[in-house]
């Protein structure tokens, strides 16, 4: 094998070795934040969240004190954002932008913003608000008890 092609082959297992790390999770980072730093998260009475769930669900996301009333929080490294439009009433979406697969950036009036084109969704139920994007943000698993928000 030449010098070159050997150095395009290591080349590319280096970088299919970080692109696998970086895809791998610590499951402590939370990270979770809205433009005012402030975390997010799901409403008890809707699809994806369980009010009722034990605290073992998953990865504690946010305490439901730091979700700030009729705003939310963007989790980067976790790909969701949780939201509270109502007091007590906590929802959680992904945080990929439908329309190109952007990050969400800020949830700031009763809307969650990407950055990439300006889609803004509805807080309450992810619906599109504003374009370009079409479709909803999904909708994410959270449990919340005694306080806590959990992913999962």
């Amino acid at each position: 094998m030449n010098a070159r092609r050997r150095t395009v082959l290591t080349a590319g297992a280096a970088g299919a070795a970080a692109l696998v790390t970086g895809c791998g999770s610590s499951g402590d980072e939370s990270g979770g934040e809205d433009a005012s730093g402030t975390p997010t998260a799901s409403d008890p009475a809707s699809p994806g969240t369980s009010p009722d769930a034990s605290p073992g669900g998953g990865e504690e996301l946010a305490a439901t004190g730091d979700i700030p009333v009729g705003g939310g929080t963007i989790f980067k490294e976790r790909k969701v954002v949780v939201t509270q439009p109502e007091e007590g009433e906590f929802k959680a979406f992904s945080a990929v932008c439908t329309h190109a697969s952007c990050l969400v950036s800020t949830v700031s009036d009763g809307t969650i913003n990407c950055p990439c084109h300006g889609s803004k969704f509805s807080i309450t139920d992810a619906a599109v608000e504003a374009g370009p994007a079409t479709r909803p943000l999904p909708a994410e698993q959270i449990t919340v008890s005694g306080g806590a928000i959990r992913l999962g």
